[in-house]
């Protein structure tokens, strides 16, 4: 393995923003998962001027109070609309829910994968129990027409919005984002920023084991430096 793979890949340059027919700036987050991390990311996304498309397992009318308070930019879907109206794609439910999502939808999206694999949860994966593939990886394997990045899986869902801080302030708090696709890592990187965190980019969904339960990187508040050290230093234990 490579020291990029350790430290994180080289920043890939980030893609113009999509706009609307008046000049002004036009994204949409869909949300497939609406729980404690895609509610934090929808608010953190509305207050920087995304739309959002928000959608859980329990219906659009379920999170009425949900979009009630993040406003006008905001309006509840199904999990497959909400796949299919997002410029970027967050997936942010169980593992074991993972074959239930609209997969048709996610076809050709970048997709943000912000889930973690949790046995007493979601039962056991022999692949994942004997390190042959990540929960990043089954995902990609559902849908092999998008591009998975993964991201915002460790970090608290409360600190999305309470350790955000602009660019370039001291001790700015990183997030991991890692992909196989470059112009994908950037997208995913670029909204990162934007909402308030430094991106370390690592260029491969295989490599995600290093920021899983367990690891240096899982959980504590972490600069860039810090992050890519954290990353160096995780030991995958003996397969179970």
């Amino acid at each position: 393995m490579s020291n990029s793979d350790l430290t994180g890949a080289e920043p890939t340059p980030v893609p113009p923003t999509p706009t609307a027919d008046d000049g002004t700036a036009s994204r949409t987050l869909g949300l497939v998962g609406a729980g404690h991390i895609g509610s934090a990311l929808a608010r953190a996304a509305t207050a920087h001027g995304w739309s959002v498309v928000v959608s859980n397992s329990r219906g659009p009318e379920t999170l009425v109070d949900l979009v009630a308070e993040l406003g006008d930019g905001a309006r509840p879907a199904t999990a497959a609309k909400a796949a299919g109206a997002g410029d970027l794609v967050v997936v942010t439910v169980p593992l074991h829910a993972i074959g239930d999502l609209p997969l048709a939808g996610l076809a050709g999206r970048t997709v943000v994968d912000t889930n973690n694999y949790y046995p007493q949860r979601d039962g056991h994966v022999e692949a994942l129990d004997q390190q042959r593939t990540t929960s990043s990886q089954l995902l990609a394997d559902l849908v092999p027409d998008a591009h998975v990045v993964k991201a915002f899986n460790h970090i608290e869902a409360l600190k999305i919005l309470g350790d955000a801080a602009p660019a370039g302030t001291p001790g700015r708090r990183a997030l991991v984002v890692a992909g196989d696709d470059a112009a994908a890592r950037a997208e995913v990187a670029a909204f990162v920023d934007e909402i308030g965190f430094d991106a370390l980019e690592v260029d491969a969904l295989a490599e995600t084991w290093r920021i899983e339960p367990g690891t240096p990187g899982y959980g504590p508040r972490l600069t860039r430096d810090e992050l890519a050290a954290a990353l160096a230093e995780a030991v995958r234990p003996d397969p179970a």
